[in-house]
C-alpha cells in the first residue's frame, strides 16, 4: 500500500499543478480579449478558441485532480485523525478553487456573447486569485500549520 500511496500523491500534484496552470493562464487570455480592438474579428475567435480549448482541457483535469483527492482522503485516510484541520481549510480553498474555475466558464461566455462589461485592468485581478489559491493550498498540505 505504500507504494501506491506514493504514485496516487505523486500523479495528484501533477494533475492538481496542470489544473492550476489552466486556470493561471485562462483569465491572462480574458486580459488579452479585453483589450482586442472592435474591429479584430479574427484576433477575438482565434483567442475565444484557445480559451474554450483551454477551459474544457483544464476542466478534465480538475475532474481527474479532485477524483485522485478523494482517493487520498477517502482510500488511504490521508488527513483523517484529530488534529488535521489543514485538510479542512484545504478542502474549503478546493471549493474556491472550483467555483473560480467556473467563473471562468461564467466570463467567457459573456465574451462569446459579446456581454462582456469588465476592464483589462479588472481580469488582470482576477487573475491573481489563482495564485493566491494554489499558493494557499500548497502551504496547508505541506507545512500543515494547523
Amino acid at each position: 500500500m505504500g507504494s501506491s500511496l506514493l504514485w496516487v500523491k505523486a500523479l495528484h500534484i501533477v494533475f492538481v499543478s496542470s489544473w492550476f496552470a489552466g486556470l493561471f493562464y485562462l483569465p491572462r487570455i480574458f486580459v488579452n480579449l479585453a483589450s482586442v480592438p472592435a474591429d479584430s474579428h479574427a484576433e477575438r475567435e482565434r483567442l475565444l478558441v484557445m480559451a474554450r480549448k483551454l477551459y474544457r482541457f483544464s476542466g478534465l483535469l480538475m475532474v481527474v485532480a479532485i477524483a485522485l483527492g478523494l482517493v487520498l482522503w477517502l482510500g488511504y485516510g490521508v488527513g483523517k485523525g484529530p488534529g488535521n484541520y489543514w485538510l479542512h481549510a484545504k478542502l474549503a480553498l478546493v471549493v474556491g478553487a472550483i467555483g473560480y474555475h467556473h467563473a471562468c466558464r461564467s466570463l467567457l461566455r459573456k465574451f462569446e456573447e459579446f456581454a462582456n462589461e469588465k476592464s483589462e485592468r479588472w481580469f488582470r485581478v482576477f487573475n491573481e486569485a489563482a495564485i493566491v489559491l494554489f499558493t494557499l493550498i500548497v502551504i496547508l498540505v505541506v507545512v500543515k500549520p494547523f
